[in-house]
């Protein structure tokens, strides 16, 4: 009767710990996902409020070159990008400088132009990361669209922004309201690495904190000197 109880009680603990290391799946990871980086272009950016555009610039590279590091199936599209809106941010070029990889549109929402809802949807990833400028039109109208097809939305917030911090929060809540999940950029990178003894992703991903990521990178940038690792 002894061992029979010890054989469960082990068989129990091995359960246990097989279960408890099995992740949600409503975490995202370097390959369950693709990557929509929508209008962040100089004319686009001019009018944002709400958020410094520093820390959005510093935001939208943590991003860029988050999908880099983890080789993320990654869509950056601009809108009329010759005649109006102008380049994309550096921080996208430097890690996607080949411009004409980029899908150039005349829509508002992303989702309705042609090429662009072909180069997403060709992907064959069902959850779909945005950002882009401005959160009430270039984010809304293809999250929405995105979700109304079946996928599954995720906003990276502080990696948006709108002509008002009113205009941003009700995008937000609006996008909430149909299933998208808000998360920000610091959150995505974190959540692809999730666990820091995956030492092939270890040192790209502390150098772009070190780089983008304010106070936590200086953090990083002390430790690594003042602890010698």
């Amino acid at each position: 009767m002894k061992t029979i109880k010890l054989t469960f009680v082990l068989l129990l603990a091995i359960t246990t710990s097989v279960f408890a290391q099995k992740p949600s799946l409503e975490l995202l990871s370097p390959t369950n996902h693709a990557l929509l980086l929508i209008d962040h272009e100089g004319q686009m950016g001019f009018a944002v409020n709400g958020i410094d555009p520093v820390q959005l610039r510093n935001n939208v590279g943590l991003v860029a070159g988050t999908s880099k590091i983890f080789n993320v199936p990654t869509v950056v599209t601009t809108v009329a990008a010759e005649s109006f809106a102008g380049p994309v941010f550096p921080e996208i070029a430097e890690f996607y400088p080949n411009e004409a990889e980029y899908v150039d549109r005349t829509t508002m929402n992303t989702w309705e132009d042609a090429n662009a809802h072909k180069a997403i949807t060709g992907k064959n990833k069902k959850k779909i990361v945005m950002a882009g400028l401005w959160t009430s039109v270039c984010i809304v109208g293809p999250a929405l669209s995105a979700i109304s097809e079946g996928y599954e939305v995720y906003v990276i917030t502080d990696a948006s922004g709108d002509i008002s911090q009113e205009a941003h929060d009700m995008a937000v809540q609006r996008m909430i309201q149909v299933g998208a999940k808000p998360i920000t950029s610091m959150q995505y990178l974190l959540e692809l690495q999730r666990d820091w003894a995956r030492s092939e992703t270890y040192e790209a991903v502390n150098l772009l904190a070190m780089r983008f990521g304010g106070g936590y990178g200086l953090g990083l940038q002390y430790a690594r000197k003042m602890l010698k690792h």
